[in-house]
């Protein structure tokens, strides 16, 4: 009865702070954001390429409305061929920056993002077992898309990632539709 009544009296106060965050947020531009993306990826594995789908699911905190640090997670793919299969992830750490053309957080923009991921990439061969390797390579990308509200929006991302595993150079390149909310 105790935590019920507590959770009454503290609901109220929850949603007028996360209001004023939000008008903070309309102010200045700052504050946290999540972004989930979804799409494809092209491996490039010493010269042989394949396709599959990547996602991501990156979170961080705009400093202003154009720059923002952000951390994530992305599953880049799975590429298979005569009983060989190669599947690519990893987590990453970099910066991103964004221009709107109409107001911060609103209308079109277009953005950037480096950093570093620490790829890891699963070989697995029928009958023989499997390896995993890992390596920290720099990323780019670039996107285009569109903010609803200043706490909401979606874009369009092409990211390009250069790892190394086992001696071999992979490149992946990823085409991407993502989400994102800010708070």
């Amino acid at each position: 009865m105790n935590k019920t009544l507590a959770f009454s009296i503290a609901m109220p106060f929850a949603l007028a702070l996360g209001g004023f965050s939000s008008a903070a947020m309309a102010a200045d531009g700052a504050g946290m954001f999540v972004r989930a993306e979804a799409g494809n990826s092209d491996i490039e594995v010493d010269g042989a390429d394949g396709s599959d789908t990547a996602f991501s699911l990156r979170g961080g905190y705009y400093f202003n409305s154009t720059i923002a640090i952000e951390g994530f997670y992305s599953n880049l793919g799975e590429d298979s061929d005569d009983g060989v299969s190669a599947e690519i992830d990893g987590f990453g750490l970099g910066v991103t920056g964004k221009r709107n053309f109409i107001d911060p957080h609103h209308g079109f923009y277009i953005s950037g993002r480096a950093g570093v991921i620490r790829a890891t990439t699963d070989v697995s061969v029928s009958g023989v077992g499997s390896a995993d390797d890992s390596s920290t390579e720099p990323y780019f990308g670039v996107g285009i898309g569109y903010d609803f509200s200043p706490t909401f929006g979606m874009g369009l991302n092409y990211d390009f990632i250069k790892a190394e595993a086992f001696d071999v150079d992979v490149d992946v390149r990823t085409l991407t539709l993502g989400v994102e909310a800010r708070f």
